[in-house]
């Protein structure tokens, strides 16, 4: 129990003053609640007495009334101290979480699933959340009110009674301990469940349209109801323990009356005690309900908690593999780009996935990358990006090692163009301007022209003010690429990298792009790759890669000279493309 506290102590230490005043506040409210059952026996003490007067019997439902409404106040205040906190800790985290998420490379992400992360970033922080509120409200409520109460029947009744009626309590002790250690490891196991389950309904959202496409709606869906079910089974086992907690309260209880009952009525006729003693010590038994019935809620509640901060922890202690230097080279990129690979092999595989790459590329020059699918094009621009660090050789620009720049270095002067292009549920302004947000829209509409998405704009309604929808549903596919170029050419980048970024535009469109971009980036890097030889046969340098190797490379003039597989790609794209014009 106290573990699970422990793990919290940055943030009790944090909000110390808030927390000892609902805690204060808890305390000073049990005090004053059990002072009403023994407030009740003195009035029926006097009742049976006969000495009870309207003057006494004022003055006693006076002290109850002026009690009740201290405790109103108190009450008030604690809640806003305990719960304001436990929202603060789940923002405090939920903030650390989303600044680590943008912190972490590639090897993370291929590691931790999308749906698994935001299972993290929501149900297990609200999990915490209720470990820094109603956790410690609990507890609190349970040490104080059950403690304060003990003290009452000892000295206010009789403690040779309390002794005897509390027998029973050691056996719930021994239960509780057990039954939290076994909730908490199956609570670890709902979590994880709810984490797949949650990585399920994510795929499947995205991937909607392959779905539907493949006619694999009902599939997908008993598939979802096994995992569904998954998720209910675990979170069963959890409150089958759960509620074992409740009968062995409930019997511990029913213990202690008849104890209480029988060795108390034996004490009232021995005139140890009096009659009022008796019905207040029953009513202090009766308020030892709660603080035994709120253990299984606490357990319930510090498990739950345990179990998620540990994933949260685990989560926020990854290491990522790509790391800053001390005192890394801060200056801009500028300069020519020299790769002087080796070999790249990915973390999770035996073969390389680059070998012997070597190229200069002169500030101001245009290099085209042309090969088939996975002959390592992408995995150039991720070394480039260093998005992986584990590789033997060196890259650079203007003669300094990549890897000695600051990360903010790399990320500003290097754009790419995914073959994915991913657009934000925004306008398409927004989309342009949101690696720049201060750009004027004469600006955003200049950027437009170059990546030639600009009169397709002003088709729309809504012109540039039109909303593109969740990944830019909206849109077609060229449409989409043009406009993910426009942005990436909105962050004026040293080296721009297009990444197979043309494939869904016709050929006119195409060339228009790449004459733009050669005229407005006459004096800055581009990077082009492509299975389109018409994408990059205007590059001042053209390789081609295969099995991760580079086999030619040369001017557009020169492969074609060299007969091998640019040329034959080459010629067949040519044959193609006169076939379709004959077909029109």
């Amino acid at each position: 129990m106290f573990t699970t506290f422990k793990k919290y102590g940055w943030f009790f230490k944090l909000r110390w003053k808030s927390y000892s005043f609902g805690v204060a506040a808890l305390i000073i409210c049990a005090i004053l609640q059990v002072l009403n059952p023994k407030i009740i026996g003195t009035i029926i003490d006097h009742f049976i007495a006969g000495t009870l007067s309207w003057k006494i019997l004022l003055f006693w439902v006076g002290l109850i009334l002026l009690f009740s409404l201290v405790m109103y106040a108190l009450r008030y205040g604690w809640r806003m101290a305990l719960f304001g906190n436990s929202t603060l800790i789940e923002s405090i985290l939920r903030n650390r979480l989303f600044s680590f998420f943008t912190r972490m490379d590639s090897e993370f992400y291929h590691k931790y699933r999308t749906g698994d992360l935001m299972a993290h970033a929501t149900n297990d922080l609200a999990a915490i959340r209720f470990v820094a509120a109603d956790g410690v409200l609990t507890l609190t409520d349970a040490l104080s009110l059950g403690g304060v109460t003990l003290f009452s029947m000892f000295f206010f009744i009789d403690w040779k009674l309390t002794l005897v009626s509390i027998l029973p309590l050691p056996i719930l002790i021994i239960v509780s301990t057990y039954l939290g250690k076994m909730i908490h490891a199956r609570y670890s196991g709902a979590l994880q469940a709810f984490s797949s389950m949650n990585d399920h309904v994510q795929e499947s959202v995205t991937g909607m349209k392959v779905l539907k496409t493949l006619g694999e709606e009902k599939e997908d869906f008993s598939a979802f109801k096994e995992e569904t079910q998954q998720v209910v089974d675990k979170n069963q086992r959890v409150y089958k323990l759960k509620a074992a907690l409740n009968p062995s309260i409930e019997i511990v209880m029913g213990l202690t009356y008849v104890i209480a009952l029988l060795v108390g009525g034996n004490f009232v006729q021995n005139g140890r005690i009096s009659i009022g003693d008796l019905v207040a010590f029953i009513s202090y038994i009766g308020m030892m309900q709660w603080p035994l019935l709120a253990v299984g809620g606490l357990i319930n509640t510090l498990e739950r908690g345990s179990a998620a901060y540990d994933r949260v922890e685990v989560l926020l202690n990854y290491d990522p593999s790509i790391v800053e230097i001390e005192n890394p080279y801060r200056e801009a990129l500028d300069g020519d780009i020299a790769f002087e690979l080796n070999s790249f092999t990915y973390p999770d595989d035996i073969h390389p996935a680059l070998t012997n790459i070597n190229f200069h590329l002169e500030k101001g020059n245009m290099l085209g990358i042309v090969g088939r699918t996975g002959s390592g094009k992408s995995t150039i621009y991720k070394l480039l990006m260093r998005e992986y660090d584990q590789y033997e050789g060196k890259i650079s620009y203007n003669d300094i090692n990549i890897k000695e720049y600051a990360l903010e270095s790399l990320k500003k002067g290097i754009a790419i163009v995914p073959q994915e292009n991913f657009l934000f549920s925004k306008t398409i302004r927004e989309n342009i301007r949101f690696g720049n947000p201060t750009l004027t829209q004469e600006e955003v509409e200049q950027y437009a022209k170059t990546a030639n998405i600009h009169e397709d704009i002003l088709q729309f309604p809504e012109g540039y003010d039109t909303q593109v929808g969740e990944r830019g549903v909206s849109l077609s596919g060229g449409q989409k690429q043009r406009i993910a170029i426009a942005r990436a050419l909105a962050v004026e980048p040293e080296c721009l990298i297009l990444d197979d970024s043309l494939s869904a535009v016709d050929a006119h469109t195409e060339e228009a792009i790449l004459n733009s971009l050669k005229q407005e980036r006459s004096h800055k890097t581009t990077i082009i790759s492509a299975h389109r030889i018409s994408s990059i046969m205007h590059a001042d340098e053209i390789i081609v890669m295969e099995n991760g190797s580079i086999s030619e490379r040369g001017s557009h003039q020169q492969l074609i000279g060299t007969k091998g597989w640019y040329n034959d790609m080459y010629h067949k794209q040519q044959l193609e493309k006169k076939l379709d014009k004959e077909g029109v």
